[in-house]
């Protein structure tokens, strides 16, 4: 298929669904090739089976963003397939139950893992993303952070902390690498119609749509065309900032 990224490869990671799938779909409907990353092997196979479906390659890959041996596989595998990686959507992250109890309550195991999934993890990513990216001297990176990324989310400790890091990361990233052709930058969405969101209760979905200001929670294509744009040559000189998709809550 022809495409603005035919010839491109791309690496969605938490691709199996929601956010991380209609990534994966958005790239492949602009002619990219897509790796797709996820701890699910059969929600990996299914959008790989979407991906091919608009005519771009797409290939599983199990990985488990927390553990480095794995990242450092899955990146090999991509390069060992495709032979390059122009673009990576670091998407992979775990909430927990929210509120997380109080902080002297807090479960640090609960603490531990989602720090290691959310905020290693996207470390682990990037440092495996960066080094083919320099060698071809360009590259995208959009890491998948969170409104809690730049305000807070009540209670919950873990999860607030592992998206401010992920901000963080992504600002340091953008400025060590901005010379070397290499674009880094984050998006916050704010509640967004996930599977997870609709397996909540109507009164609790009533709920979350009431405190957007738009009225509406978001939905996981709108979060994929910002990507999109954040990859595309249309946003090249943007980098290092986090863009806000929050239905109007930080106007509040």
């Amino acid at each position: 298929m022809a495409g603005a990224m035919t010839g491109k490869v791309a690496l969605v990671t938490g691709a199996g669904m929601g956010i991380g799938r209609a990534v994966a779909l958005a790239f492949a409907e602009q002619g990219a090739d897509v790796v797709v990353a996820d701890v699910s092997e059969p929600a990996g196979k299914e959008t790989v089976q979407l991906i091919e479906k608009v005519g771009s390659k797409g290939l599983f890959l199990p990985c488990n963003v927390s553990k480095g041996e794995e990242v450092k596989a899955m990146i090999e595998a991509t390069l060992g397939t495709f032979g390059r990686l122009d673009y990576a959507c670091n998407n992979a992250g775990i909430h927990g139950p929210a509120p997380e109890l109080p902080l002297p309550e807090l479960d640090e195991e609960l603490w531990k893992r989602i720090l290691e999934v959310n905020l290693n993890g996207v470390m682990l990513c990037m440092k495996y993303e960066v080094p083919p990216m320099l060698k071809q001297r360009s590259g995208v990176i959009v890491n998948i952070a969170s409104m809690a990324g730049i305000r807070h989310e009540p209670g919950s400790y873990a999860y607030t902390a592992s998206k401010h890091g992920v901000v963080g990361l992504t600002k340091v990233a953008a400025f060590a690498y901005a010379k070397e052709g290499i674009r880094v930058n984050a998006i916050c969405p704010a509640v967004v119609e996930t599977p997870m969101f609709q397996m909540a209760t109507p009164e609790f979905m009533d709920m979350m749509k009431s405190l957007h200001p738009v009225g509406r929670v978001g939905k996981p294509e709108e979060i994929a065309a910002a990507v999109i744009w954040l990859c595309g040559d249309l946003s090249a000189f943007v980098t290092g900032t986090s863009v806000i998709m929050d239905g109007g809550i930080s106007a509040m």
